[in-house]
């Protein structure tokens, strides 16, 4: 039988984890909420947030991930059928060709520049005992070589695969909590936000034939059934070298087409998501508001000019209401609030731009108000009696925040918060 082995050029960049037998033949793991996921490693994430846990204030413009599903796939990503004959043993260079592409992503997210993109991934190796891609990275779509020693003749399976790991995440954010006996307290609770990620492990790279026992649910066995044993093909004699494979040919157009609707559906919300928003009637509260940083002078304001992004401003800083804001079109749901933000001043609600929605760090400015999720809000709220608040956009999840306490710093979006607190905002009523 021959043995797999791992691709050194595919190894980089990932973080060593143990890697235990029952991890290693994972197949699909299910986690009903953050406590049983925070839960599958408890030595790893001894420290971490958990749902129902206190937080406080400077908590409410943060959040962090947790897994709600984990899925284990072995899946290979480049085949080639190969007959090898009694004078043709020894080592040989086969050209491989593209049976499936992953990439990394979280969310919306295919870079993964943010923290909580990282975090997420993390967690989800940690879960698992897996080394998995926590960067950037994609399996090649291009037609890649195996060596090999062929010790025996036979006909073989040649392969590239891989561990692809997909699933599910929320977040988890600081909210008002009411208690039993009526009194309110700030807990970390199960956010509105939720995705989906995928990753995968080391790259492998072996060769298979029919008679080999192999363990069930390995990538050596998906590669083992790419060979469509007991086919005439399969049994036939054959020169040295590749050998047609219905069954491989068919998974590789089964690939492609997959991987065509994929990107189908990504162009297509992409469009979507650049289209400019429809105008529509808001219903909006009769209250307006500056959003102030806690305990100091600055506050939020639109831009003056069209391309500008919203900034802190001095509270003595005044122009025709731009430093004032109504909360539109307002949802509650499990105490958390959803709102469009409305400019007095310009007549344009609060957005990330459709371009740089992706991007961490993207800045926060207005456009005209329209049916978008871009425009709409999360509002994270500490107890009755306190006005500080915390904002998540609803597309990108990305939480509120700026980068210092200065006159004109824009406000830009961070995807698990500022950690220092930053993120934090007072909802003043004017």
């Amino acid at each position: 039988m021959s043995h797999l082995r791992s691709s050194g050029r595919w190894a980089g960049g990932l973080i060593a984890l143990t890697v235990t037998a029952a991890s290693t033949l994972a197949a699909t793991a299910a986690v009903a909420g953050p406590a049983a996921a925070q839960g599958a490693t408890p030595a790893a994430d001894a420290g971490a947030v958990q749902a129902g846990q206190s937080c406080t204030a400077s908590d409410l413009g943060k959040r962090h991930p947790f897994i709600k599903s984990t899925e284990v796939a072995p899946t290979i990503t480049h085949f080639k059928g190969w007959y090898v004959t009694a004078g043709s043993t020894g080592y040989q260079n086969v050209t491989t060709n593209t049976q499936t592409t992953i990439s990394v992503s979280v969310g919306l997210n295919g870079q993964i520049k943010g923290d909580f993109a990282v975090q997420t991934l993390g967690t989800v190796g940690a879960m698992l005992g897996l080394n998995v891609q926590l960067n950037y990275s994609s399996t090649s779509s291009e037609s890649t070589s195996v060596s090999w020693n062929f010790n025996d003749p036979g006909y073989y399976g040649v392969y590239k695969g891989t561990k692809k790991v997909t699933g599910t995440y929320g977040s988890l954010n600081c909210n008002r909590v009411q208690q039993g006996d009526g009194s309110w307290a700030l807990k970390w609770i199960e956010g509105a936000d939720t995705g989906s990620y995928t990753t995968y492990t080391t790259l492998e790279e072996g060769a298979v034939r029919c008679e080999d026992k192999v363990p069930a649910n390995s990538i050596m066995r998906k590669a083992q059934g790419l060979l469509d044993c007991g086919s005439a093909t399969a049994t036939a004699k054959h020169p040295a070298g590749p050998v047609p494979s219905a069954k491989a040919d068919q998974a590789k157009r089964d690939a492609d087409n997959a991987a065509t609707a994929a990107k189908a559906a990504q162009s297509m919300k992409a469009t979507r998501a650049a289209r400019p928003a429809t105008r529509a009637a808001l219903d909006c509260q009769p209250g307006a508001y500056k959003i102030d940083v806690p305990g100091k002078v600055l506050n939020w304001s639109a831009p003056l000019l069209a391309n500008d992004g919203i900034r802190l401003r001095e509270s003595n800083w005044t122009s025709a209401h731009l430093d004032n804001w109504r909360l539109c079109n307002v949802t509650e749901n499990n105490g958390v609030i959803e709102a469009s933000l409305w400019n007095w001043g310009n007549g344009g609600c609060a957005t990330i731009p459709a371009d740089i929605a992706n991007l961490e760090q993207a800045y926060l400015t207005t456009a005209n108000c329209g049916e978008d999720d871009l425009q709409r809000f999360y509002i994270y709220r500490d107890v009755p009696g306190s006005s500080k608040i915390g904002l998540q956009n609803k597309y990108t999840g990305s939480m509120l925040g700026h980068d210092r306490y200065a006159d004109g710093e824009l406000i830009r979006q961070f995807s698990s918060g500022r950690q220092d607190g930053t993120g934090t905002y007072t909802l003043t009523g004017v």
